[in-house]
């Protein structure tokens, strides 16, 4: 398939929810907000479409991001997020849906990473991303610095093994319960994630989700949890057909995610597999692509 370019629709749609992601598709060259953003969010609430932001960050710094904002337009209430790449899916501030992987992996993973790390062969560390917190035993400058723009709530400990003591299976997990679960396992190469994905984690594949979402970053998760997943949850829940929404993506974790939405665009800016698998292609995150797109989409 051959994407058109968005200049090519040429009425408004029947749009019932936009789902973005957020690095190198709705955040700027910055990894800031557009100004444009709120705006355009009280015009879709005026018109009754639910905006949701989708990515690999964690839901609290989602919400650290868009909450208090979001609250002024939305009459004190929240928007609906995909966060952890589809682990955790929330509507109206409500968590609706949690995946997780199991504490063996967690425990192979954790090993892993400690082994390639103390060979030096990769400069890598791990993520243990927790429903309530994201752990790290790696602690220099850095390191957390990247680490700290997608996990608000992050604890440091001084072995990951640790967090196997407290966690719980996915199974485990209740609405209302107080279990902490392993999400998903980030590992962040400030080297190139690409590499260490084909050279140390090929063998995951069969029974995990082995998902590149970034140059420095590659995810672990359950096999039957991505992006797309939590797209379906909210179309469920909304009531929303896919031919009603539109998805915007520009890496490799948001891939499956376009086959959620009839209106699927990959920026200016996306991998080269992105923008063969879409049916637009948009502006890039720079030229707030995003933003001219849904203008057009809903007027």
């Amino acid at each position: 398939m051959t994407a058109a370019d968005w200049t090519t629709i040429g009425q408004p749609q029947d749009i019932r929810l936009v789902v973005a992601d957020m690095d190198g598709t709705l955040l700027d060259e910055r990894s800031r907000i557009p100004d444009g953003f709120w705006p355009m969010l009280a015009r879709l609430k005026r018109r009754g479409v639910e905006f949701v932001p989708a990515s690999g960050r964690q839901y609290a710094t989602l919400r650290n991001m868009f909450a208090d904002k979001a609250a002024e337009i939305l009459d004190g209430g929240e928007l609906s997020y995909i966060a952890e790449n589809g682990n955790v899916v929330a509507l109206d501030g409500k968590v609706v849906e949690v995946h997780g992987v199991d504490l063996d992996v967690t425990r192979h993973v954790i090993d892993l990473v400690d082994d390639a790390a103390a060979s030096g062969e990769h400069n890598v560390g791990l993520v243990v991303c927790g429903l309530k917190l994201a752990y790290v035993q790696r602690s220099d400058e850095p390191f957390l610095d990247e680490v700290g723009k997608y996990y608000a709530a992050l604890s440091i400990v001084d072995d990951l093994h640790e967090v196997l003591d407290f966690a719980q299976e996915p199974s485990a997990y209740t609405p209302d319960g107080n279990a902490e679960i392993v999400l998903k396992l980030a590992i962040l190469d400030l080297d190139g994630s690409e590499r260490f994905t084909n050279e140390k984690l090929t063998h995951l594949r069969a029974d995990y989700q082995v998902v590149v979402s970034g140059k420095l970053w590659v995810d672990i998760m359950n096999i039957e949890t991505d992006k797309k997943q939590g797209v379906e949850a909210l179309q469920r829940v909304l009531g929303v057909t896919p031919a009603q929404t539109a998805v915007f993506g520009d890496y490799l974790n948001d891939l499956l995610m376009l086959e959620a939405g009839d209106w699927s665009f990959a920026m200016g800016n996306a991998h080269p597999d992105l923008k063969a698998a879409a049916r637009y292609i948009a502006p890039s995150n720079v030229e707030h692509g995003v933003l001219k797109v849904v203008d057009r989409l809903v007027a």
